[in-house]
């Protein structure tokens, strides 16, 4: 069984234009003994039963509804926009994603892992990033008591995330 590990960002991993602004970023990964695209990462990244709560959520606070039906037009880039995010940037194997504040930002990526004896997997990575203040040239994140004390929850949040898009993705397969 694989497990969610925190792990450097990839050399190519877009999430990096935003460190060289002064983000605090950090990187979780988790391995599958599948290909998966990373249409169908996005799709069931944003799809599984943790996330929908947090879709809920944004609805009800903050009147930014998403379905579904949303998460496949993002993962498929038919859309720009899902719940409280703009794409900020797209590649073949990534999506790079920021909040309607441009304070925090979200990044999935997948890379084909595995060698000769065991080809065929795939590493899931999902990121996230938060920004400086406004005003804050090449400043890093204020990390004061209130960051300190949420980042622990949002690690374990990742995690979480993380490892329900492994599960969903493998379910998704299964069909």
């Amino acid at each position: 069984m694989s497990a969610v590990r925190a792990c450097a960002l990839p050399a190519a991993a877009l999430l990096h234009d935003s460190v060289a602004q002064g983000a605090y970023a950090d990187c979780f990964c988790i391995d599958v003994p599948v290909a998966v695209s990373h249409a169908a990462f996005v799709e069931a990244f944003y799809t599984t039963p943790v996330f929908r709560v947090e879709r809920w959520i944004l609805r009800w606070a903050l009147s930014r509804p998403s379905s579904d039906a949303d998460a496949h037009r993002l993962a498929t880039g038919a859309c720009d926009t899902f719940a409280a995010w703009i794409v900020r940037g797209r590649a073949p194997d990534q999506l790079h994603l920021v909040d309607v504040t441009g304070r925090t930002q979200s990044w999935l990526m997948v890379a084909a892992v595995g060698d000769d004896a065991a080809p065929g997997g795939t590493r899931l990575y999902f990121g996230s990033a938060v920004m400086p203040a406004r005003g804050r040239a090449k400043a890093s994140v204020r990390r004061g008591w209130l960051f300190r004390s949420l980042l622990g929850f949002h690690t374990l949040y990742s995690r979480v995330l993380l490892s329900a898009a492994r599960s969903r993705v493998l379910a998704m397969r299964r069909g």
